[in-house]
């Protein structure tokens, strides 16, 4: 077996090609979670969607990144964490600040 970019990228240990599979659960929960969010776009249950599917998602690149058949995989799973830990930065920027006249106590 050639040991080229190719190979290193998508030829697992046995020397097959794995570029693709099937959905794995967390991804599946991820796809269904964000489709349901199309449905509920407001209230708790969106609120419980959203970390549905982010939980979901960054447990599916933990096991990309762990046990990826290939270094494709693990590479993908990095770039999800990746993105999914600026989606978390981004989203607490839009939070805002708690100052010390909000935090008294209303007579």
């Amino acid at each position: 077996m050639n040991d080229n970019l190719f190979d290193r990228l998508f030829r697992d240990g046995t020397g097959e090609i794995v570029a693709a599979q099937a959905p794995n659960l967390p991804i599946l929960v991820w796809i269904s979670a964000t489709l349901l969010k199309l449905i509920f776009k407001t209230g708790q249950v969106k609120f419980g969607l959203d970390i549905l599917a982010f939980s979901s998602l960054l447990y599916w690149s933990f096991l990309e990144i762990t046990q990826g058949a290939t270094y494709f995989r693990r590479d993908l799973g990095v770039f999800v964490l990746i993105a999914l830990i600026i989606s978390v930065i981004e989203r607490f920027g839009k939070i805002p600040a708690v100052t010390a006249s909000s935090n008294r106590a209303t007579s």
